[in-house]
Formats: structure tokens, C-alpha cells, sequence
């Protein structure tokens, strides 16, 4: 058992937990986009940025970037851990490790902030 890896929640069941839910989360998110696409076909950019500049779809965007923010981390952390290993890589296994997941936290990051700056910036 791994005790001291920077997992999410540093427990297996809650990672699982946040992988699921956050799965709920996006597939609701992507069968609400869906709907709104094939019930107004004739959306142009005007109608998008209208739809978009309502509060509830900004609010359920933002839930719905920080499920896949929460989703890819886990995710991530999980191929990390699982295949950047000692075994596979010798004694430079922990080091590749924790390049590979401040890579993929700054990564994450970025796409989290960025979201934020288009959902809620002017």
C-alpha cells in the first residue's frame, strides 16, 4: 500500500468516489449541451453568447470543468503511479514520477484558470 503519494484524497475509496461523480457530473454536462444543440439548430453566435451569459449554464459549466479537472487528476495520478514505477524505469522511477505530475498538475492548473477566464471573464 502507497501511504505517502499525493493522491487527490490519499485514499483509494475516495478517489474512486470523485472519479464516478465527476463522471456523473461531466455525462449530465455533455447530455444538456447535446439537448441544447439539437433543440436550436439555428444558434448563431449571438444566441451562444446569450445562452452562455446566463448564470445557471456559467454555473454548470464551471461544476463541470473542476469534475473533469478533479476526473483527469485522478485519472493521471492513477497511470503515474501505476506504470512510472521503479520497476519499469530503475532508480529513476520516483524522479520521472514527480516530474510527470507536477507536469500534469501545472497542466490542470492552467486549463482550470483558463475555463475560469472564459466562462466568468468579460
Amino acid at each position: 500500500m502507497v501511504i505517502n503519494a499525493p493522491s487527490l484524497s490519499r485514499s483509494g475509496l475516495s478517489d474512486w468516489i470523485i472519479q464516478r461523480f465527476s463522471a456523473v457530473i461531466l455525462a449530465a454536462y455533455t447530455v444538456f449541451m447535446l439537448a441544447t444543440l439539437i433543440t436550436t439548430p439555428e444558434m448563431d453566435y449571438d444566441s451562444w453568447r446569450n445562452f452562455f451569459g446566463k448564470v445557471p449554464v456559467r454555473l454548470f459549466s464551471l461544476i463541470s470543468l473542476v469534475a473533469l479537472c478533479g476526473h483527469a487528476w485522478v485519472g493521471m495520478w492513477t497511470v503515474g503511479t501505476d506504470y512510472l514505477t521503479g520497476r519499469q524505469l530503475g532508480n529513476r522511477g520516483p524522479l520521472v514520477r514527480r516530474v510527470y505530475q507536477a507536469f500534469c498538475v501545472l497542466l490542470i492548473a492552467v486549463y482550470l484558470l483558463w475555463g475560469v477566464q472564459i466562462f466568468w471573464g468579460s
